[in-house]
């Protein structure tokens, strides 16, 4: 299981929000550049890359910053999430170096945009489902939907997305621990991969996910803890990797 660091922009800024929520946000660095060179010189092997911005204006707002990032670690795996509405816009990043585009809202507003996607960029589509209590939740988490995230999963997963990022925004930015049963509960039930997101705190977490019933979660995206320093990065991973050896 790797475990991926969250770097969160607003306005050309790392910060990290609480439940999704822009105006109660904490800014960690300036430099997101230097910043993502901390977490690959401290073992991260894939980077997480949210525009919040555009998550909230419905295209992307930080791109500069996320080439700029991309251009600086071409070996390092980049995700990036936030306002990807179009194919004009995965391809955009695509082209700047970003290696998998995350479809959040408008996969649960068009899912047949996702099929399309799927279709036009294979291998390069993830889709990020945000869900409290097991429903969806879209627009940075501003409305709760009455879709049942496992539906939706399973659907995606038929279209061909190369994994989910699962994110229980109860927990996000909280510091209370992921929701390990939630994230095995989808696990279980697709066969692609799981990207667990959301409350990761601490050596236990990483501990609890690596252990759980099921090889399907296959990283565990870290953000708030790392910055705060509960969660070390690298040692988090070396732990994450012993136990990954000692389960198979």
């Amino acid at each position: 299981m790797l475990l991926i660091p969250a770097i969160d922009l607003k306005d050309g800024k790392c910060v990290r929000l609480r439940q999704g929520r822009m105006e109660d946000d904490t800014v960690f660095s300036d430099n997101p550049v230097e910043m993502a060179a901390r977490w690959v010189s401290e073992g991260g092997r894939r980077l997480h890359l949210v525009d919040l911005n555009g998550a909230f204006a419905g295209e992307p707002v930080n791109g500069e910053v996320i080439a700029a990032i991309c251009a600086a670690h071409p070996d390092t795996p980049v995700q990036v999430g936030g306002g990807i509405r179009d194919e004009r816009t995965i391809a955009a990043y695509l082209e700047a170096g970003v290696d998998y585009c995350i479809i959040g809202t408008q996969a649960v507003k068009e899912p047949d945009f996702v099929a399309r996607a799927c279709a036009s960029f294979p291998g390069h589509i993830i889709v990020g489902l945000d869900a409290k209590d097991g429903m969806l939740a879209i627009n940075g988490w501003a409305d709760v939907t009455d879709h049942p995230v496992i539906e939706m999963a399973r659907r995606f997963e038929n279209d061909g997305v190369s994994a989910i990022v699962y994110t229980d925004i109860g927990r996000d930015g909280m510091m209370q621990g992921v929701n390990v049963q939630a994230t095995v509960s989808l696990a279980q039930n697709i066969e692609i991969p799981v990207i667990a997101s959301g409350g990761i705190t601490s050596l236990e977490d990483v501990r609890d996910l690596c252990e759980a019933p099921t090889d399907n979660i296959t990283g565990a995206i870290t953000g708030r803890a790392i910055y705060e320093g509960t969660l070390d990065l690298a040692e988090g991973q070396r732990l994450a990797d012993e136990l990954s050896r000692e389960k198979s």
